[in-house]
This record gives structure tokens, sequence and C-alpha cells, in this order.
């Protein structure tokens, strides 16, 4: 077994020797180690992806009535193991007694103690085990279990499990006579199951034993076989001479890296996980975060993040930091138009629903013994959400990994520049661009293209750059989950039964908050139709109708609805690769004809493909404003001027055949002129802490953002760099942030 420590210590022993080796040698390794490093954190053997489980056992968990008893006798004769099943071949011969006779004998602490010390004392390799449903409440036997053990949780729906057990007329089960209901009891057990699995069976309802098993076997199968999910560049172009094939990169390769080394970027070589409508059925009644943890552990391989490591990033991203308990609720707003409501995070805009999970994601995957410095572009909301989330991070964590964020000194409303300048802290800056956004963005990655800067930065600070920006998979890959959820809470809510289809409309800039539905629709939600609604920088739109990119003549104008006022749509590039059946010597000359010559165009058949899921269309100035009062008079809800966008195209372009979910990407507070403007509101020279407090005295709906509004009152720094549009300056910005940062960790 190649135990933990050891492998960081050969990770730190080969980065000195291979420091001055040939590319092609140094990635060779560092792909290798990177896998050792995951295997090493999982525990698992190297030999064991040879097998489908070599000598390990297979250990079914799950609460009372989950049919592990069963399931485990299908699995034992299948691949013809000895099969253990907990209750009947340990406990009760132990004991002598059945486990409900010993239950009412000792009681339910003395029951656990007991039952944790016979399990103690079981030694099997190369058998199907099924626990009782109490044995995860014990920590130090399912210790030894997992030592030699793939633990598998049955995760069966309560409504089977309760009836499961009134057919098989379970009298009594621990904790039974506390007075809580089955109910409430099971889903206490819930918290213990997920301390301690490897790999999750989401079983739907009504699902066989049968069915059940051969779901175990392929979950046990996915999750020794840590090769079968990974990530290759979206410009990835297979070499005549298959020695040079550049190594596809694993989750947490594509997460430390950000950008590929082609310029390209990051995308499932394999296609999306897609679950049944059964699956989907049962996540109908879940909360946000259940739905977040199915959802990504079926695109996190568990040898990246461990499932249970996963849970608790996800608790920790969506727990507190969230005014609303539902994360991102769906209002219905008027006819056949849905609100989907994406601001509630800390600095509320929809960038919360990734940065607050991508950062603890990020600092799991990174190798301890790094340095890592994030660079970000924003056109508004990224600042703010990428500062906050990172100074989340644990004390440890945030001494080796820093955060600089550019934005565009004039592009951005007066709130968002305030909340990006006073979200500065001690792992994290931002620095004012004398240009716009796609300036920044183009900087960033021609910085991380630098290998003579980025070579310096590792061999002088030992510092790595990644980014954070939707170019980053782990960035973009948490918004798949609202979307998904959003569908779930129509049907929840009664508006649509399952199945049935629905249309989005997206304000869109950077395509990355439109993918993210796109990627839903491969998981298995019925979205019909993608609107991309955009400002007055419509190039997406114009691209969508003609299949035309075309940045020509054209200058970025300023909007109400700075987020969106983007011309580089850096996600783009992602869908356009699937579209083209993965074409990536396509790719490299589409974006690279794009950055030469400031134009591409697509052939026909690509036009029309792209057009058999999207539609689009623009809003003027004056359309925004309008759809704000009107808005907010007949509805008494207000909208900020990106959901105002979103609205004006939605009005346009949905038929009214099926609902339509308008994803609100922000807030109002945080471009209260734009609203008070909207509203007719002549108060328009007051500060921005009475601006906020006058739209909150108007009662409408959503209600005023509380944390914004304490936000205000207690600024971090207001002091901030400012920077001329040129790349060289910003690399000497970066590098002096970067001394500064290591002058403060050493003091």
């Amino acid at each position: 077994m190649l135990n933990f420590t050891r492998c960081q210590h050969l990770k730190q022993i080969t980065r000195k020797c291979f420091s001055s080796a040939p590319v092609n040698v140094r990635t060779h390794t560092q792909h290798l180690l990177s896998r050792a490093f995951a295997y090493a954190r999982s525990g698992r053997s190297w030999h064991s992806i040879h097998s489908l489980v070599g000598d390990k056992n297979i250990i079914l968990m799950g609460p009372p009535g989950a049919g592990k008893t069963t399931v485990g006798r299908i699995i034992g004769h299948k691949l013809g193991r000895c099969v253990i099943d907990v209750d009947s071949d340990i406990l009760e011969k132990t004991w002598k007694m059945s486990a409900s006779e010993k239950l009412q004998d000792v009681g339910n602490e003395q029951f656990l103690e007991e039952e944790g010390k016979a399990v103690l004392n079981l030694s099997a390799s190369g058998s199907v085990i099924s626990l009782s449903g109490s044995n995860p409440m014990h920590d130090a036997s399912m210790w030894h279990l997992k030592k030699n053990g793939i633990v598998v949780y049955l995760d069966v729906p309560l409504v089977d499990i309760i009836s499961r057990l009134k057919s098989m007329k379970v009298s009594r089960i621990v904790g039974q006579n506390s007075g809580a209901s089955m109910r409430d009891l099971l889903q206490h057990r819930r918290l213990y199951c997920k301390k301690w699995y490897d790999t999750r069976v989401f079983c739907e309802s009504g699902a066989s034993a049968e069915e059940v098993a051969d779901r175990v076997l392929d979950a046990v199968k996915r999750y020794q076989d840590v090769d079968s999910e990974t990530f290759i560049s979206t410009r990835h172009v297979c070499p005549k001479d298959l020695d040079k094939k550049p190594l596809p990169k694993y989750f947490s390769e594509a997460v430390i890296e950000g950008l590929a080394s082609d310029g390209g970027l990051f995308v499932p070589e394999k296609e999306f996980p897609k679950l049944s409508c059964g699956e989907w059925k049962s996540l109908i009644g879940a909360t946000y975060i259940e739905r977040a943890q199915i959802l990504l552990e079926r695109c996190i391989h568990p040898a990246d993040i461990p499932a249970t490591k996963l849970g608790e990033m996800i608790e920790t991203a969506y727990g507190d930091n969230f005014a609303c308990s539902r994360i991102a609720p769906v209002r219905h707003l008027s006819g056949n138009q849905f609100i989907l409501e994406l601001f509630y995070g800390p600095t509320g805009s929809f960038k919360d629903l990734s940065l607050q999970l991508m950062p603890h994601i990020f600092a799991y995957c990174i190798p301890p013994s790094c340095n890592y410095v994030i660079l970000v572009a924003t056109s508004g909301d990224t600042g703010s959400a990428v500062l906050n989330g990172f100074s989340h991070l644990s004390t440890n964590d945030k001494q080796r990994i820093a955060v600089v964020t550019f934005f565009p000194e004039n592009g951005v409303s007066g709130f968002q520049k305030a909340q990006i300048i006073g979200s500065q802290r001690e792992n994290g800056w931002a620095i004012g661009v004398r240009s716009d956004f796609d300036f920044c963005q183009t900087a960033i990655k021609k910085i991380f293209n630098d290998s003579d800067f980025t070579g310096f930065l590792t061999v002088e600070y030992g510092t790595v750059l990644s980014s954070a920006n939707s170019i980053n998979w782990a960035r973009l890959l948490p918004q798949v989950v609202y979307h998904a959820s959003a569908y779930l809470d129509l049907v929840s809510q009664g508006f649509i039964s399952f199945g049935s289809p629905v249309d989005v409309c997206i304000p869109t800039g950077n395509f990355g908050n439109v993918l993210a539905a796109v990627y839903a629709k491969m998981m298995g939600i019925p979205i019909r139709k993608f609107i991309c609604a955009s400002n007055q920088n419509h190039v997406l739109t114009d691209f969508i109708k003609t299949g035309h990119y075309d940045l020509r003549d054209r200058k970025l104008a300023q909007t109400f609805s700075p987020s969106i006022d983007i011309l580089k749509s850096s996600n783009l590039e992602r869908h356009l690769y699937f579209m083209a059946n993965k074409d990536g010597q396509l790719m490299a000359n589409l974006f690279n004809q794009l950055e030469s010559q400031l134009h591409f165009q697509i052939e026909k058949l690509l036009v029309q493909k792209l057009q058999e899921d999207f539609v689009a269309d623009w809003c003027s100035e004056g359309e925004c404003l309008a759809a704000i009062g009107s808005t907010y008079n007949t509805a008494g809800y207000i909208l900020d001027p990106h959901t105002a966008v979103a609205k004006v195209v939605a009005d346009k372009m949905q038929d009214k055949s099926c609902p339509v979910i308008i994803s609100s990407t922000a807030h109002y507070s945080k471009f209260a002129p734009a609203i008070l403007q909207a509203l007719k509101i002549k108060e328009l020279n007051e500060t921005s802490s009475s601006q906020l407090y006058l739209l909150g005295s108007y009662n409408a709906l959503p209600p005023p953002h509380e944390a914004l509004l304490e936000r205000m009152k207690q600024q971090g720094k207001t002091d901030y760099q400012v920077c001329a549009a040129d790349v060289n300056a910003l690399k000497s910005h970066v590098e002096k942030m970067i001394q500064n940062w290591f002058i403060r960790k050493s003091e």
C-alpha cells in the first residue's frame, strides 16, 4: 500500500529531480504521481484496479429496511463470494438470541456497545458483508470494517423503508423508545451513514433487489476504476506519434491547472453521467444540499474527492452563508414565467452558488506543500464572490492559497466596485484595470501561457498560478445543480409533472451559466430551449442567429447590466466542442482565428445544430429600465438589470407553450441607481447605503438582502491597486503581491 505521507515525500523529491527534465518527462511523472496521491488519499492499492474488488469486502450499509441482506445474497451469488449477514451470522450466533431480544434486554446504549464489540472480532476478506441498521452508529467497528472493505451506502427512499418495516413487522430498532417518529429516526440514521460510505447507490422508489444489486456492482466498479473519468482540452488533437499523445487529466488536475496548456478548456472525456427518471423523482422532495451531493458525487470521482469529504464541503458551502434556507428558490412571477432566485449568497449574486464551494474543492485537490495564487477576471460579481469564498478557508489553507482579482476600473457598478474592494482580506487582493473585462480575461490567459513568468514564480516563490473563473471546471460544475434543482422545485410545487419540458432564459455574457443548464439537460432534466439574453453587447445573440462570431468594428458598451458586458465568451468553446463531435483541431482553428482576425464562422450544419436548442435576442437600455418598472408595478417584484434583460428577451422569444425559468443572477440592491431610475425615484445622489435602505422601504419582493446591507456598514480594506491595460504591468503587480504575501506569512 502506498501511504499518504510517503506519497507526499515522493512528490517533493520528484519535483526537485525533474525540474530541469524535458517537458514530456515532467508531465508524465507528474501525471503518475497525481494518481499515486489520489490512491494514497483514498487508501487504495495499485493492484486493485485489475479486478473488481480483489480481496476487499463489499460492505452494504443502510438504515433498517434498506434491503441489505437480500441484496448481499444476490451479489454473493453473482460473484461467487461468501456472504456474511451481521445480524444472523455474527450477532445472533454471538449472543444466542435475536437482535431485538438483545435490544430489549440491555437497552440502546449497551446494545450499540456490545454490537460494536462483536463486529470488531469479525475477520473476513473477499466477502459480501451486510451490516445491521445500527452498525454505522459505532465508530470503532466501522473503522475496523473499512480497513479492508468498500462501504456501499444503499440510499433507499424513506417511504419505501417505512413500508418495508411495516410489512416485516419490525417492532423495535435502536432509539425507537425515544418517542421520535419512525421517519425522524430514519433521518437521524442517515447522519451516521454519511460518515462512512465510499460510494452510494441512490435507489429508485420501488426498485427490485436484483436491480439494486446490479447498481451496487456498477458503483463498486466505478469506485475502483480511477481511470474511467478523465478530462481533456477542447483543443486536444491526437498526434500521429502516439508516444506524444497528451495524457488526460483527472478531476483534481483539471481543477488545479484551471486552463489547459494548449489554451483550451478542460471538459470530461466521456459524456456527463445521466440520472434515470426514477432517480430524479426521488430527488423531488430533497433539499438543495441533498440534491447537490447526489449530482456532484456522480460528476466527481471519489479518488479525487471522497464522497464523505465532498458532503462536508457542500454542507459548509450552503449552510449558514445563505440568507434563504432553500439556497436557490423558484418564485412564480406571472403567467408561465418563473424566477430562479440565485442571489441569497453572501455577495448577492449567482456566483456565490459556485464560489462558496469551489475554494474548498480547490484546497482539497492541491498538494499540501504547494502555494497557489488564483488569478480571477471579473465583470462585476465574480470579484467579490471569489474573494469572499476563499476568505472562508481554514487558517492553514489561507496560508497556501491567495487570490488576485482583476476588474475593469470603470466598468462595474459603484456598489460592485465597493464590494470588490471591501472584500479584500489577508489572502485576497483587488486590482482595478483601466480597460474592460475582455482585456482582463485575455490577460489572465496570456499570463498562464507565459512559461517564463510562471516558471519564475515557481522557482522563486514556490508558487503556482490557477484560476477561479468559469474557465475552471470546479467553478462551472456546481452551477449545474441549481438548474436541476429549479426544475425539481417546479415539480414539487405542482406547476408541472416530471418529464414535462421547460425553457430557461439566462442573461448571458461568458456563456458559463447557460452552459451549466446544458449540462443539467445532459444529466436528464427536460429543458426544451435555452434562451440567451444579451444586452447591447450582443455578440452571442448574433452568433446564435448567424453562426458568425464577429468582433470586428465592435466596441464594448457600458450598460446597466455590467456583468454581461462581455464580447469574448470563453465557455462557448466548451459547447462548440461537443456540438462538433469533440473536434479539437476545429476549436483550435476557430479560436486562434478569433484571436488573430477577430471573427470566425462555423459551418451551416453546426449552425442548424446550435439552433435546435438555442434561441437568442437582446435588450436595449430603455427596454431594461421599462421592464424593471413594469414588473414592479404589476407584480410588486424588483428585477435587477441583468434579470430584466432576461425578462425582456423571454417576453420576445418564448412561445408560452411551457413554463420558462428566468435566472435572476443578482440582487437588485447591487444596482440601486439603475433601479431608482427605473422606478422613477429622484433621490439619485444619495450614498449607496441610503439608496439600499430607500429601496428596502418599498416592501417589494424579493426582500432586502440583509448581508449586503451589513457589508456596506462593515467594509474591509478600502485601498486597492490600479493598473494600466498592459499584461507586463499586471505581471509586476502579481509578483509584488506574492512578495508581500510571503512577508506577511513570515511575520
